[in-house]
């Protein structure tokens, strides 16, 4: 094994797109990497910020986000998304996107992404550079066309992206490799198999 050093390298790295509302109600979108499922009960989603970002206090202020995950064919909108600042621009005017505000927290969310979580924050954990925020889902809303017969998610449908930290790239899902709960069940070794 070679070492690499201290670095912020986790696979896959999803792109998240948190949707926040500033102090004066003007909706901004921050491109956000650092983030996951941290609870199933209740159920909360973490993300972590640089204090200095604009969205940072938008959250602080507000006690509320939402998070979208776009597909894979808005990659030029996410990209765009975490290049530029909501100090400087509106970007749902810029991208002409949609902003719907939250039914259940005080946060806005661009209808054109097929995916997105409302949540209000619970817990607020300032990490060095950065600062967490724990936010419980309060609703998770799916655009028709990502859900399957049985009205759940198809990760297939969604064509969701990762971030690929070292290349600085964009990159698709790709094959399913096994079935969860599944392929780990202990088997009865056949004879000379280990």
């Amino acid at each position: 094994m070679q070492s690499l050093g201290a670095k912020t390298i986790l696979f896959p790295t999803p792109v998240l797109l948190v949707g926040s509302y500033d102090m004066r109600g003007i909706p901004n979108l921050m491109a956000v990497a650092w983030g996951g499922i941290c609870c199933s009960k209740p159920p909360c989603i973490a993300i972590s910020l640089r204090e200095a970002t604009y969205t940072d206090s938008n959250i602080k202020w507000h006690q509320a986000f939402t998070v979208a995950i776009p597909s894979a064919a808005q990659v030029r909108d996410a990209d765009y998304i975490g290049i530029y600042s909501g100090r400087d621009e509106n970007k749902f005017e810029t991208l002409g996107l949609t902003a719907v505000k939250s039914e259940l927290v005080d946060a806005p969310y661009a209808k054109e992404f097929p995916l997105v979580l409302e949540c209000k924050v619970l817990h607020t954990i300032p990490i060095g550079l950065h600062t967490q925020f724990i936010g419980e889902i309060l609703d998770v809303k799916a655009d028709m066309r990502i859900l399957n017969h049985r009205k759940e998610i198809d990760v297939m449908k969604l064509d969701p992206m990762i971030y690929s930290t070292t290349e600085r790239a964009y990159r698709r899902f790709g094959e399913k490799v096994g079935d969860a709960y599944t392929i780990g069940l202990k088997r009865t070794a056949e004879p000379g198999i280990e």
